[in-house]
C-alpha cells in the first residue's frame, strides 16, 4: 500500500491490528469550533472473524439506542462494513476513558434487553432479520476483552 486513500481505515494497515480495540480515528473541527470525535469500535479480528448480520443489526439497534443514556452528545452509531465492527461519532469529548465507559455500560444494556428497539417494519428497513442472542454474544464477547480495548496494534 503505497497511495495514501481518503477513508482513514484504507490507511490502516488491517493485518496489524488485534481486536477487540476501541481506537481514535481522528478529529474533524467545524466552522464554529466544534470537534467531532470518530472511534473505531472494533469488536472481531479482520479478515479472521465477523459478526453474523442478524446479531450486528440487534446490537446495532441496541448500541444506538442505549448509549445515548449513558452520554451525552452522540452523533451517531455505525456498523462497519465488513461486519468487524462499528463506527461512534461524538461532538466535543475527547476522553477516551468516557467513551469506553459508555461502551462498556452500553454492551451491559443489551446484556439486559429484553427485546431489540425498533424492531418492526415501520422503523426498521430489514425487521425480519434480528437476532436479540445474537446481539447478547456479540456484546458478552466484547466485554470478556474490556481490559484489552485500549491495544490496536499486536505485539
Amino acid at each position: 500500500m503505497t497511495e495514501t486513500m481518503n477513508v482513514e481505515s484504507f490507511n490502516l494497515d488491517h493485518t496489524k491490528v488485534k481486536a477487540p480495540y476501541v481506537r481514535l480515528v481522528g478529529v474533524t473541527t467545524g466552522d464554529n469550533g466544534d470537534k467531532v470525535y470518530k472511534y473505531d469500535i472494533r469488536f472481531c479480528q479482520p479478515n479472521k472473524d465477523h459478526m453474523d448480520m442478524a446479531g450486528l443489526h440487534s446490537i446495532e439497534h441496541l448500541m444506538a439506542e442505549n448509549i445515548r443514556n449513558n452520554i451525552n452528545n452522540i452523533l451517531d452509531v455505525s456498523p462497519m462494513g465488513c461486519q468487524t465492527g462499528f463506527y461512534i461519532a461524538i461532538i466535543n469529548n475527547d476522553s477516551y476513558e468516557e467513551i469506553t465507559n459508555a461502551l462498556e455500560k452500553t454492551l451491559n444494556d443489551v446484556l439486559e434487553a429484553t427485546e431489540v428497539p425498533a424492531c418492526n417494519e415501520v422503523q426498521c428497513g430489514w425487521a425480519a432479520n434480528h437476532s436479540l442472542e445474537g446481539a447478547k454474544d456479540i456484546a458478552k464477547n466484547m466485554l470478556a476483552k474490556r481490559d484489552e480495548w485500549h491495544i490496536v496494534f499486536a505485539e
